[in-house]
């Protein structure tokens, strides 16, 4: 057996045995019960599979496949697997990725052939930015990777250039250096469907001149020729349903009479005394920001100067304390947005482009008047509405479930409020439970808000669009709509077993989470649904060992499972500093294959690491 050794000082040394990932004694029960002297035939392995891990149609082929992936492994000789597993090959299977929460075969089996307005969709804010919204680069970088994920809906923000010939991509009125539209739009097409072959949406924030509409329309013509959906009405009266809509990419936005120089104008002061009185605090965050990157990479320990830097705020449940959402327009910096802007000049009307018009396929913008008129259904055609999150958070207080209905046949998006320069996030949930199909992410950001966000569109084989539960869908007698925040009874239980971990010593130096000392992890458990089915838990945290044995069970009642996503995160417990980040992930409940599984572990950034997994058991009651 192989020894670490850590210097304590210059004349003192400490050596720690590296110990070899065993199985849990409940393992070897399990293996014992379904083995004969030592060896798990084919026919014990089935019945493993149904009984234990819940697989009922696990067939002598399954069997067989799992046999010939253990084939490489050195510990058992191919001649005897040929009879069976015994314990370390039957180890190794549950640790191998054919165990994964998820069915092996991951693929799309949600009903993709109802209208758009019923899905969740992956949503991207900004696409375009490399870093903070004030500063940072902007490129088709990010445009790319985010499509690369699954990315669905991508966010252009469109200015003149300063020849007032040509288009860029850029965060209005800040320090961002821009990128050219026609950069992105041939990005855009090249990547559209290296993920998934559902639709992409463009949501494109104008603020052009008629001409420069005009050269826009022509740009995606070119560029996109028949992949771009054109609807046959000006007015959808339904939204199509992905299904139809594969392959195709959409352009959404306000129609462009209601885009207003002299509103914008008018807008213009404000907005710069806005991004002035946070410009300062940028300018402190950059310093930090450069040092972290200079840090980052020189150092594969990454560690970030707070707990909110490595792991991001704690996730918020819905903010009961809000006032009611009682005047029309937002407040200062609650994330003035040219969409939320209303009709008050007609200027422009007049000279709008038509083809530019004709290439909107959903449109976009509120109606005049406050909450009660923006979320106004109208039976004879369907739009998209956009909210920042405090206006979404405030509104839900008095208009919940007028929100709710509204998203039954209509889109609803919701971006980060302006404060947000570090591209940070909220919290998903907020928008999800209340209908939104849009929740629109920094994706260029960090934290548990965003590992919520991966986790829901882990879901449905990762294309993009999940399956809104029909509880958001449904109106009950005397008009009833879904309520989060009802004391509903619990639906089912989920039980969590967090049996150990391993990994870690292979994708990490051995003084990267401690230079005295192997690591002394634990793991956090919980859920983040609605407010009431919310919790954390923890183990304890097994001190000096890089692959540590917990055994420890966790029970989560469920009263909405079918919003409840399963939240794992893996610390190192530090007594003088905060504590190190170990590996997370985000599983949506709906989608958990029960039994014993391999559940791999991610970076910050959501990348998968190579080797760490931890071995779980999920089971309903």
């Amino acid at each position: 057996m192989s020894k670490q050794t850590y210097r304590v000082c210059f004349c003192f040394r400490r050596r720690f045995k590296l110990t070899v990932a065993e199985p849990p004694s409940e393992i070897k029960a399990l293996f014992n019960d379904y083995s004969e002297e030592g060896v798990m035939s084919p026919d014990q392995l089935q019945k493993f599979l149904i009984e234990v891990q819940g697989e009922d149609e696990a067939s002598m082929e399954d069997v067989q496949g799992i046999m010939d992936s253990l084939h490489d492994f050195k510990h058992q000789p191919i001649f005897q697997l040929r009879k069976g597993l015994n314990l370390e090959a039957f180890f190794r299977y549950l640790f191998h990725d054919l165990n994964s929460p998820f069915s092996p075969h991951n693929t799309v089996h949600h009903d993709m052939n109802a209208p758009l307005s019923h899905y969740f969709i992956y949503t991207g804010h900004n696409s375009y930015l490399t870093g903070n919204q004030l500063s940072s680069i902007c490129s088709d970088v990010p445009v790319i990777n985010s499509l690369q994920c699954g990315v669905r809906v991508i966010e252009l923000d469109m200015w003149p250039n300063s020849t007032k010939d040509d288009i860029d991509v850029l965060h209005g009125r800040t320090l961002t250096t821009p990128v050219k539209l026609s950069k992105c739009l041939i990005s855009i097409k090249k990547y559209a469907f290296v993920a998934s072959e559902y639709p992409v949406i463009i949501t494109l924030e104008d603020h052009l001149t008629p001409d420069l509409q005009a050269k826009v329309a022509e740009m995606a013509a070119q560029t996109f020729g028949e992949l771009l959906f054109s609807p046959e009405s000006e007015c959808l009266a339904e939204f199509p349903s992905p299904e139809s809509l594969k392959r195709r990419i959409i352009i959404s936005t306000k129609p462009p009479k209601e885009y207003l120089e002299t509103k914008i104008k008018d807008k213009n002061e404000g907005s710069q005394k806005e991004t002035a009185s946070i410009t300062k605090k940028d300018n402190g965050s950059q310093k930090a920001t450069k040092s972290a990157k200079k840090k980052d990479n020189g150092s594969q320990k990454a560690k970030y100067p707070s707990e909110d830097k490595t792991w991001g705020k704690e996730i918020s449940d819905l903010k009961d304390e809000l006032e009611p959402f009682d005047k029309d327009e937002p407040e200062e910096g609650e994330g003035i947005n040219e969409e939320d802007m209303e009709d008050g000049d007609h200027k422009l009307q007049q000279s709008a482009a038509p083809e530019y018009k004709r290439l909107i396929a959903i449109q976009a913008g509120k109606q005049k008047g406050g909450i009660k008129e923006w979320i106004r259904v109208d039976p004879d055609k369907v739009r998209r509405l956009s909210l920042s999150e405090q206006e979404l958070e405030k509104a839900i207080i008095t208009h919940g479930q007028d929100i709710i209905r509204f998203t039954q046949r209509n889109l609803l998006r919701v971006f980060p409020k302006v404060m947000r320069v570090d591209s940070s996030n909220y919290n998903p949930l907020i928008g999800w439970m209340h209908g939104a199909q849009m929740v629109a992410f920094n994706m260029q950001g960090y934290g548990r808000s965003l590992w919520l966000m991966q986790g829901m569109f882990r879901a449905n084989g990762g294309c993009g669009y999940v399956k809104k539960p029909d509880l958001l869908q449904k109106v009950g007698p005397h008009d009833k709509i879904f309520d989060p925040k009802a004391n509903l009874p619990v639906k089912t239980t989920l039980k969590v077993k967090v049996y150990m971990g391993e990994g870690w010593h292979l994708d990490f130096h051995h003084t990267h989470f401690d230079i005295y000392s192997p690591p002394d992890f634990y793991t956090r458990v919980g859920i983040a649904g609605v407010p009431a089915d919310s919790v954390m838990k923890k183990t304890k945290a097994v001190e000096d060992d890089w692959t540590p044995t917990w055994n420890e069970e966790f029970e989560f009642p469920l009263t909405v499972p079918e919003l409840a996503l399963l939240r794992i995160e893996v610390h190192e417990y530090d007594m003088s500093e905060k504590d190190d980040f170990g590996g997370q992930t985000c599983l949506p409940v709906s989608e958990l294959r029960t039994g014993i599984r391999a559940v791999p572990l991610h970076n910050q950034k959501g990348e998968k690491y190579n080797s760490v997994k931890l071995l779980m058991r999920f089971e309903f009651v």
